[in-house]
């Protein structure tokens, strides 16, 4: 059974039809997903294995070392299991999530689950003595957003069915493709949970169909 290791969906309408976000949380800070999920209302569960992704009404894929995920995620299954999740069921990844997440990933090339019509390129924006804070403009309701990126990927290039959601120099750090929702940066790393709220509304509309 998965760890529980959230709060229950705040009280309200919302409470009538609770959700449960799973954390993938093979590597990297997934721990900082799931505070701020918390924050913004969500339940959440970690996953370590193929079979707790059964149930999940959403997942979220951290950032971390695509490489090493990958590593976790050859065995049992679970690279196949995942994809076949990510194809029907909806996800947000954040900064090495989105190189897993993507259709194809260059610098250099590695496998990737190919669901997210995007190519990225790995460590575009240099090492981690390189990492930013930005405050971009977004699509979403609210204003600028604060954008930490932490040796982060760059989105080249987007199919003509994914919506993008922001941009730093004109490349794409906030996109989405249906049931599908990728962030460059680390959007768990600040107070602003507009991200996590934009998932947790997708996830709603998905599970009322």
């Amino acid at each position: 059974m998965a760890n529980t290791a959230g709060a229950p969906v705040r009280a309200g309408s919302r409470n009538s039809n609770p959700i449960t976000i799973g954390v993938l949380a093979l590597q990297g800070d997934y721990e900082a997903h799931v505070r701020a999920f918390k924050s913004a209302g969500a339940r959440t569960v970690l996953v370590r294995k193929p079979e707790e992704l059964a149930g999940l009404d959403g997942l979220v894929m951290p950032g971390g070392e695509s490489t090493t995920m990958l590593k976790f995620l050859e065995k049992g299954g679970f690279f196949d299991a995942l994809g076949r999740f990510a194809s029907t069921t909806p996800c947000f990844a954040t900064c090495a999530g989105v190189i897993l997440l993507a259709r194809e990933v260059l610098n250099p090339t590695q496998r990737s689950l190919g669901v997210l019509d995007a190519t990225v390129e790995r460590n575009a924006y240099g090492r981690q003595i390189d990492s930013t804070i930005l405050t971009l403009p977004t699509e979403l309701a609210g204003g600028p957003l604060e954008m930490v990126f932490i040796r982060s990927p760059r989105i080249t290039r987007v199919g003509k069915n994914v919506q993008v959601l922001a941009r730093r120099d004109d490349a794409p750090t906030l996109v989405r493709q249906g049931h599908l929702l990728a962030a460059t940066f680390h959007p768990e790393m600040t107070a602003d949970t507009r991200v996590q709220q934009l998932f947790l509304d997708m996830v709603r509309a998905h599970k009322a169909g």
